[in-house]
C-alpha cells in the first residue's frame, strides 16, 4: 500500500504544481497583455452639485444686469418668491433657463 500512497500523492503534488503553473501564466498574460486594469485607471470624479450660493451669485449678476423682472419670473415659474425655497435638484435647471432667458449675458 506505501506505493499506491506515494503514488497519490505524486500525483496530488503534479496537480498542485500544474494549478500554480497555470494561476502564474495568467498573472503573466493578464500583466503584459496591454490593455490597461481597471484600478489603474482613475474613475472620473463625480461632477460636484450646484450650491445655492453659486447660483445666487449667477442670478444676481444676471439681475444687475437688468434682468430682475425674468430672474422674478423664473422663480415663480419654480414655484418659489424666492431662491431658497426651490430645490437643489433644480438649480442646474434654473440657471439653463436663466441663460436663455437672458440672452446668456
Amino acid at each position: 500500500m506505501s506505493r499506491m500512497s506515494d503514488m497519490a500523492q505524486t500525483i496530488e503534488d503534479l496537480r498542485s504544481a500544474a494549478a500554480a503553473i497555470s494561476d502564474a501564466a495568467d498573472w503573466l498574460t493578464k500583466m503584459f497583455s496591454g490593455e490597461p486594469q481597471a484600478e489603474d485607471t482613475p474613475a472620473a470624479p463625480p461632477k460636484p452639485e450646484l450650491t445655492l450660493e453659486q447660483v445666487r451669485t449667477v442670478l444676481a449678476d444676471k439681475s444687475r444686469q437688468g434682468h430682475t423682472a425674468e430672474i422674478r419670473a423664473l422663480l415663480q415659474k419654480y414655484g418659489a418668491s424666492k431662491l431658497s425655497q426651490i430645490d437643489p435638484a433644480h438649480y442646474k435647471a434654473l440657471l439653463a433657463e436663466a441663460e436663455v432667458m437672458t440672452g446668456g449675458s
